[in-house]
């Protein structure tokens, strides 16, 4: 027997197809200009599919055009060390996440797993760190990094969040909490100690949540621009979101060239949306188990 159409359910469906296409229409906007010749596009800016079809803006972000091909299609000699952006960004994201999961795990299962006096009273300063907006810890955060003489390093760019994140913390803890108690005490009745828990017992059971938060933490690190842009300004630790910036800033002329930087920016992005097409199921799932809302 079919199903009756209900408005209810007309407008259920009409509600999540506008929200797929306002989420979707950016990066098919990117696609488009980066696939557009720039004089072309210059001529019907208005056009839904790539106003004169051509790849020279990937070869422009990618140092890959001469001169010449770059000022025949509207575009400039500037280039991304893309190779050398990516492995800086991959170096910066990979250690930052190790460290921020390791040491967010320890502290969970601190304040999940073990009685000890204040744990409580600590644990609620600590959520006190989520309202403290980003901006307000940047200058002393500088000014330490600057005083250790880190500035264009990457221990410089890791260091002020690799031991410490309240919501990574809570996130873990929120788990925890959860996990069945027989398993750790028949652990502890063996003689096994609370790192031996930690090590062998809570964290393989926390997997989950650990990968999301990795996940999670990657993605973050990987998207940051504020921080790496204060206190690096060498191309040998320069991330790939500022080789977009410098690369925008690069161009000789007046016009910007807009399909050579959405071209650049697509070739950033696409790590990050092939992590999401493999692991947004896990992601999504992880959190509802964490009793975040």
């Amino acid at each position: 027997m079919r199903k009756r159409i209900s408005p209810g359910r007309v407008v259920a469906w009409a509600y999540l197809v506008i929200v797929l296409v306002v989420t979707i229409f950016p990066f098919y906007w990117i696609v488009r200009t980066a696939l557009s010749n720039n004089y072309a596009m210059a001529t019907d800016p208005s056009s839904l599919v790539p106003v004169d079809v051509t790849v020279g803006a990937f070869k422009r972000a990618l140092g890959l055009a001469s001169p010449a091909e770059a000022a025949a299609q509207g575009g400039s000699a500037a280039s991304i060390d893309l190779l050398s952006a990516l492995r800086n960004s991959i170096v910066y994201a990979v250690l930052l996440t190790v460290c921020t999961v390791f040491f967010s795990a320890l502290a969970a299962f601190a304040f999940a797993r073990l009685r000890w006096k204040g744990r409580n009273a600590l644990f609620a300063v600590l959520l006190t760190a989520l309202m403290v907006p980003q901006v307000l810890t940047l200058l002393p955060n500088f000014v330490l990094i600057k005083d250790l003489g880190l500035l264009n390093s990457f221990g410089g760019m890791i260091l002020p969040t690799a031991f410490f994140s309240a919501f990574n913390i809570f996130f873990l803890r929120q788990f925890m909490l959860g996990l069945s108690n027989e398993v750790e005490e028949a652990a502890i009745i063996d003689g096994a100690g609370p790192l031996r828990v930690c090590f062998r017992i809570v964290l393989p059971m926390s997997a989950a949540p650990i990968a999301t938060l990795g996940l999670l933490t990657f993605i973050n690190t990987w998207n940051d621009y504020l921080w790496p842009l204060l206190v690096t300004n060498d191309d040998t630790v320069r991330p790939l979101t500022l080789a977009l910036a410098v690369f925008k800033q690069s161009s000789p002329q007046a016009a910007l060239d807009w399909a050579g930087l959405m071209a650049a920016t697509l070739v950033a992005a696409l790590p990050m949306l092939l992590l999401f097409v493999a692991f947004g199921r896990r992601l999504v799932n992880s959190i509802g188990f964490t009793g975040l809302k």
